[in-house]
C-alpha cells in the first residue's frame, strides 16, 4: 500500500516557504548559542565587555600638550576639580585592560600579565563608584558578607555557588567559605591539612595562595595567625580579587606567566594551589622553579586538584612528582587529590642525575630581583641569600616580628637601623591615633597600604589592630621586601610611576612617607613621572571616606595639599610628633563620597 498524503494542494504550495522560515529561525538560534559560549567561556567576552569602557576612557584623555597643561594647573592649585571618568570605568585597571592585552601573545599567558599604558595615554580623571555603592561592611562581618551593589557581578555566584564560593542573598553576596576543591568549606579543608602541616603554633606565618578564587582559604587561615596573600589574574571569573579585597582579605591581581612574581626569594612559609591549573611542569618545569624560588627552605607546598591523582592526567602527575624528586622535596602525603611536599633546608638541592635536565642558576643571578624580570629556566640558589631564612631556625610568630632578621645586614648598619625604625614607627602610630585621632585600630579601617614601606615598621606597629597592610617596596629603592617577609608581614615590589595591580576602591587607609622620593630618579634626581598621576592613582585605590596620610618636607606637603583639593579630598596639615627630628609635616586627607549625577 502506498503512503497517503493528507496535505491539501494549497498547503503543499506553502510548504517550501515554511521550511525556509524555520531554517532562518534555527540559524539565528544557533548563532546566539555560539555567541553566548564565546562571551562566557573565552577571553573575547572580557575583551568586548571592556571595549566600551576603554573607548570612554580614551575619549576623556587630552592630547599630550593639553594633558601637560592640565597637570600643571592642578599642581599649582589653579584647577578647581578633576572631572570624573565615565560611568563605565567603575572597575578600570589601567595595567590589566582586556582590550589592550587581548591583542598580545597567548604564549605562557603573556596577555594576562601587567601591560601598562604610557602616562600620556591615561586620562586625568577620577574613577566613580558604581550606582548604589555603599561604604563597605566592616571586618570581621565582611569575611562572610558584602554589599551586592558594590560589585554587582553575579557570574561567580551563578557558576560556582554550588561549590560554596559565594551566593546572592537579597542586597548581599554571602560567602559560605567553600572552593572548587573544598565545597564543604575552607575550615574543614584546613583541618585536614593540619594533620600534616604545623599550621597552628607560629612556625608558619606567611602564605601565598595561587589562583585563589574569592580567597576563602586565605581568609580562614587568619584564624591561625597565618597571613596569606592571595592572587589571581583578571580573567573570565570577573572580579575574583575585587571580591577578596572587599571581604578584607589580602589579595593582588597577578598572573604567573612569563615573568617572576613580584616577591623576593624565600618569602613564603606555605604556598598553596587549589585547582589553580598552573602547568607546573610545562616549559621544562619553569613554573615549579618559580614556586621553589619563593618558598622558604623548610616550607610547605600544597597542590590540590589536577594533576594530582587526576583522571587522564597520569603523565602530568608523574612529571610533577619527578620535578619534586629532582629538587629533593620531601613527600609528606598524597591524600586523595591533594599532595603536600616540604622543601629541603640548606643548600639548593638538585640531583645531578635528574631526568628533566634541571640546572642551578648562575651565581650571578639575584633570586630576589623580581620587578619585570623574566622567569629563569633554572633553580635559584639558596646560598645567594645570606643568613638564616629557613622555617624552623627562624623565630616563630610573633617573636619574628620584632627581631632583626639576618637579611637586615644587607643594609649598612642594618640591625641598628631596624631597631631605630621599629621604635620610630611605634612612636608615630601612637601620635596618629591619640593626637590626630585617625581611625587606625577601629573597625572602619581594614585594608591598609604603605606605599614606601622600607622595613615594614609601620605595619609592625599595627599588628595588634584588626587590619592588614600591603607593604610596597619601590623597585628603585633598597631591596628590603625580604626583611618584611622575614618579620611575618606581606608586601610586593612596585614602581609608583605605574598604576598598581588592584581594582578601584580597595583600600581604607593609604600611608606614605617621602612620597617625592618615589617619583625621583635616585641617580639623576629628576622626576620620572608626575605627582599628579600618582595621586590620581591613590584616589583610584582608595575607598570613599577612606584616609590618606602623607609625611614629607613642608614644601612638598604644600604641593600635595594644593593637588588634594582638585581630587575632592578634604585635607589638613599637621605638625609632626614632638619627639621626632627633621622638618617633616603631615597631611591627612579624607576622600569624599561623591557619585555621578
Amino acid at each position: 500500500m502506498g503512503h497517503i498524503n493528507l496535505t491539501s494542494p494549497k498547503q503543499r504550495t506553502n510548504l517550501p516557504r515554511k521550511w525556509q522560515l524555520l531554517d532562518f529561525i534555527s540559524m539565528v538560534f544557533f548563532a546566539i548559542v555560539i555567541l553566548f559560549f564565546l562571551l562566557i567561556f573565552t577571553p573575547l567576552g572580557d575583551s568586548l565587555a571592556a571595549s566600551g569602557t576603554q573607548s570612554l576612557i580614551r575619549s576623556n584623555a587630552a592630547d599630550p600638550k593639553q594633558r601637560h597643561g592640565l597637570v600643571a594647573l592642578i599642581e599649582d592649585g589653579k584647577h578647581p576639580a578633576i572631572e570624573s571618568c565615565a560611568a563605565d570605568t567603575v572597575d578600570y585597571m589601567p595595567c590589566e585592560d582586556p582590550t589592550r592585552n587581548s591583542q598580545l601573545s597567548r604564549e605562557m599567558n603573556f596577555y594576562r600579565e601587567r601591560h601598562c599604558p604610557a602616562p600620556d595615554e591615561t586620562p586625568v580623571c577620577l574613577i566613580p563608584p558604581p550606582k548604589g555603592y555603599h561604604v563597605p561592611i566592616q571586618w570581621p562581618e565582611s569575611l562572610h558578607k558584602i554589599w551586592h551593589e558594590n560589585m554587582p557581578y553575579n557570574k561567580i555566584a551563578d557558576r560556582k555557588g554550588h561549590q560554596g564560593w559565594m551566593k546572592k542573598d537579597g542586597p548581599y553576596f554571602i560567602f559560605p567559605g567553600g572552593g572548587t576543591m573544598f565545597p564543604d568549606g575552607a575550615t574543614q579543608y584546613i583541618a585536614k591539612l593540619k594533620q600534616y602541616i604545623p599550621i597552628s603554633g607560629g612556625a608558619l606565618r606567611t602564605a601565598l595562595d595561587m589562583g585563589c578564587g574569592v580567597a576563602s582559604f586565605g581568609g580562614h587561615l587568619l584564624e591561625d595567625n597565618i597571613l596569606t596573600l592571595s592572587f589571581a589574574p583578571r580573567d573570565s571569573h570577573k572580579s575574583q580579587i575585587q571580591f577578596a579585597l572587599e571581604r578584607g582579605i589580602p589579595a593582588l591581581v597577578l598572573m604567573l606567566g612569563t615573568r617572576r612574581l613580584p616577591f623576593p626569594a624565600s618569602s613564603f612559609d606555605l604556598i598553596h594551589c587549589s585547582r589553580c591549573l598552573i602547568p607546573f611542569t610545562a616549559y621544562n618545569a619553569t613554573y615549579f622553579m618559580e614556586v621553589d624560588r619563593l618558598l622558604r627552605p623548610g616550607g610547605y607546598l600544597v597542590i590540590s586538584g589536577p594533576p594530582v591523582q587526576w583522571a587522564k592526567q597520569d603523565k602530568e602527575w608523574a612529571d610533577l612528582q619527578a620535578v619534586a624528586r629532582a629538587l629533593c622535596y620531601e613527600l609528606i602525603v598524597v591524600d586523595g587529590n591533594t599532595v603536600i611536599w616540604k622543601k629541603p633546608v640548606g643548600e639548593s638541592c638538585l640531583q645531578t642525575q635528574n631526568e628533566l635536565g634541571l640546572e642551578l642558576c648562575d651565581e650571578s643571578d639575584d633570586p630576589s630581583s623580581a620587578w619585570y624580570v623574566k622567569l629563569k629556566k633554572c633553580v635559584s640558589q639558596t646560598s645567594a641569600i645570606k643568613g638564616e631564612i629557613a622555617v624552623g631556625p627562624i623565630p616563630k610568630w610573633p617573636q619574628r616580628l620584632k627581631q632583626a632578621p639576618s637579611r637586615a645586614t644587607l643594609i649598612k648598619n642594618g640591625n641598628d637601623v631596624f631597631e631605630a625604625d621599629t621604635r620610630r614607627c611605634e612612636r608615630r602610630i601612637f601620635y596618629y591615633k591619640n593626637s590626630l585621632n585617625l581611625k587606625l585600630g577601629t573597625p572602619a579601617v581594614r585594608n591598609v597600604m604603605d606605599m614606601n614601606a622600607f622595613f615594614g615598621g609601620f605595619a609592625a606597629a599595627l599588628t595588634s589592630d584588626p587590619l592588614w597592610v600591603m607593604n610596597v617596596v619601590a623597585d628603585r629603592k633598597p631591596s628590603t621586601l625580604g626583611i618584611i617577609y622575614d618579620r611575618g608581614l606581606t608586601g610586593v615590589y612596585h614602581d609608583w610611576c605605574e598604576p598598581f595591580s588592584s581594582y578601584p576602591r580597595t583600600y581604607d587607609f593609604i600611608h606614605v612617607v617621602a612620597i617625592e622620593s618615589l617619583i625621583k630618579d635616585p641617580v639623576t634626581g629628576k622626576n620620572r613621572c608626575n605627582i599628579v598621576d600618582v595621586m590620581v592613582e591613590m584616589d583610584r585605590l582608595l575607598r570613599p571616606e577612606g584616609t590618606v596620610l602623607v609625611r614629607d618636607s613642608p614644601e612638598f606637603i604644600a604641593k600635595i595639599h594644593r593637588i588634594s583639593s582638585s581630587l575632592r579630598w578634604k585635607s589638613t596639615i599637621h605638625d609632626k610628633e614632638p619627639e621626632s627630628q627633621g622638618r617633616d609635616r603631615i597631611l591627612v586627607a579624607t576622600k569624599t563620597f561623591w557619585t555621578l549625577p
